[in-house]
């Protein structure tokens, strides 16, 4: 199941969806001390969050996306340009990026195929940049927020399968990368009961429950407003969230 090619969705995570990556690329000029880059391509970008965090980093910019309906709540924004293609088979000349980024969906991917479509597409000595970011699910100095997270929410709505394997050296030589870096991260949004409701029902696990039917969003989303409304004790409250960043070079 692709759980982002619904229209409805979509719209859920242009709205709900917390903007963390100006941290990535912040972080992504420190390591790779390149303050600028010449082509970006940033495979399976979704609604352009991480395509226009690129673009800062990035004289132009390829978004890539398999779902339209995601492309279509992208910005449009001079020097980017979005396209509707697998990341396993992009529309993109072959040794064009000298950078390649892909935020949140690498354990959606076919792992092969998409290690061999990146070393085609890369030039000689880019870099491909994978990076996570994942709500924790804690509220800061409230404890009960993450007993209800595990007892109530992923009872609830549980997380579909994906691959959370880490990439290994060996895989990354396999298909002509070098992996010259990994570092992890920590950032905190601050939420209303309607923003966490948000966000969480851009989640894989809520998108399931909707989209194949068992209820509908504005059920999911009545839902979670009356179970949250005990949690906060103020209007605005802060929620944990962590990350990672994988840094690979194609082999000269």
């Amino acid at each position: 199941m692709n759980y982002f090619e619904y229209e409805t969705a979509a719209q859920r995570y242009a709205r709900g969806r917390p903007y963390f990556h100006p941290i990535v690329v912040e972080k992504i000029v420190k390591f790779t001390q390149t303050p600028r880059f010449s082509f970006g391509l940033d495979v399976a970008c979704g609604t352009g969050q991480s395509t226009t965090a690129l673009k800062t980093i990035a004289d132009r910019v390829v978004g890539a996306d398999v779902s339209p309906e995601m492309i279509a709540q992208a910005p449009e924004m001079e020097g980017i340009e979005y396209i509707c293609c697998p990341a396993e088979s992009l529309d993109i000349e072959s040794g064009s990026g000298d950078i390649m980024t892909v935020s949140l969906a690498f354990h959606w991917l076919d792992r092969d195929a998409f290690l061999n479509e990146a070393n085609r597409a890369l030039q000689k000595g880019g870099w491909l940049v994978i990076s996570n970011n994942g709500f924790k699910g804690r509220m800061r100095g409230n404890p009960s927020y993450e007993e209800w997270n595990k007892t109530r929410y992923l009872t609830r709505y549980p997380t579909p399968a994906r691959n959370k394997l880490p990439l290994t050296e060996k895989e990354a030589d396999k298909h002509g990368f070098e992996i010259v870096g990994n570092e992890k991260y920590e950032n905190e949004v601050d939420m209303n009961i309607e923003e966490l409701a948000c966000y969480l029902s851009t989640q894989s696990n809520m998108i399931a429950a909707v989209e194949e039917g068992k209820e509908s969003v504005e059920t999911a989303l009545a839902w979670l407003s009356h179970e949250l409304e005990s949690l906060f004790s103020r209007d605005r409250e802060t929620f944990l969230f962590g990350g990672s960043i994988l840094y690979l070079k194609k082999r000269s």
